[in-house]
């Protein structure tokens, strides 16, 4: 039986059909709804009229269900428990099995999704959902953001976990094919011969992510040389279009050694002079720590610290922890 087209009124009575059902009694049905007894047996008597069928035998101060009454309570309760399920889902979202990071465009391109792909390859049943960003830095403190990597800034606030991860470090690369072209570049100065790339310092703002970049006049005035006074190549805001760039053979960037290691390894980027630059600053994973109630949020942090550690031995415990 469809109730397709039914008018509002009579939707409504199902739900006061399955109360009086409960006590066969309008009386008790209409102080669980908290309306009158008169509103309850003209919803009934709608419903019946709208069914074409009584719905209840009524007798001396009592209610028996009829055939009907007993069909219709069946269907109705059924619809209800998946009503329920469904608004129960909605508010409480099957979360077992979702993890949420941010990071800043190239942190979550070049650093965090191969974390992320590996992980995902022994656990395929967790789903990840990455916010990436260069100019809203809050990201990380959304309370369904489970872990953030974050740069230069120890401060902890209040159900937070940090970890140190390393440091900033800084050094000039290329493609194989760039260098072999264009190179060697034995010595800092020889850069002077080469495409430079290079990250404007609109790429972050201190309103957005509360630290700026290095710059090429920043390398080479710690290498002791004075910076080229030729317009680089290409400046652009985002690191990951450098990074490309550099793939592509286009010029030599300025690597943050974290974002640019795979390649690396993978011989796609080359270092071009052993000067690397140590910024005063590092980096460190953001753990929130309501997260770590869900035990596969805790698996995949462990798993981050295993892999940074094996690359780089030295990882430390939380550098700080607030309750």
């Amino acid at each position: 039986m469809a109730f397709h087209g039914f008018p509002e009124e009579f939707q409504c009575g199902f739900a006061t059909f399955e109360v009086a059902t409960k006590y066969l009694s309008f009386t008790q049905a209409s102080n669980e709804l908290h309306i009158t007894q008169a509103a309850v047996s003209q919803q009934i008597r709608g419903l019946e009229k709208a069914l074409g069928a009584p719905l209840f035998a009524r007798k001396h101060n009592s209610l028996e269900w009829t055939a009907e009454g007993q069909t219709i309570l069946a269907a109705v309760g059924a619809s209800l428990d998946q009503i329920c399920t469904a608004i129960d889902t909605i508010g409480n979202p099957d979360e077992t099995a979702l993890i949420t990071c941010s990071g800043t465009n190239a942190a979550v391109t070049y650093w965090l999704k191969p974390f992320v792909d590996k992980f995902s390859a022994m656990h395929p049943d967790i789903r990840f959902v990455l916010l990436a960003s260069d100019e809203n830095d809050t990201l990380r403190n959304f309370d369904e953001v489970d872990l953030s990597l974050i740069c230069g800034n120890e401060r902890c606030e209040v159900g937070e976990i940090q970890y140190f991860l390393f440091p900033e470090v800084i050094e000039p690369v290329c493609s194989p094919d760039y260098q072999r072209t264009h190179g060697p570049f034995p010595e800092p100065a020889s850069l002077f011969n080469a495409e430079l790339l290079e990250l404007h310092r609109k790429h972050w703002s201190p309103e957005a992510i509360g630290w700026l970049p290095i710059t090429r006049r920043d390398w080479f005035e710690a290498q002791h040389c004075e910076a080229p006074t030729v317009p680089p190549r290409i400046m652009s805001n985002s690191y990951p279009v450098l990074i490309e760039a550099a793939l592509a053979g286009e010029g030599a960037v300025l690597g943050r050694q974290h974002l640019v290691r795979s390649h690396i390894l993978s011989e796609r980027l080359c270092t071009l002079t052993d000067a690397p630059l140590r910024v005063d600053r590092g980096n460190y994973l953001k753990v929130n720590k309501a997260s770590l109630d869900r035990p596969y949020v805790q698996k995949f942090v462990d798993f981050i610290l295993a892999e940074v550690n094996a690359e780089q031995p030295g990882v430390h415990p939380p550098v700080a922890e607030n309750t």
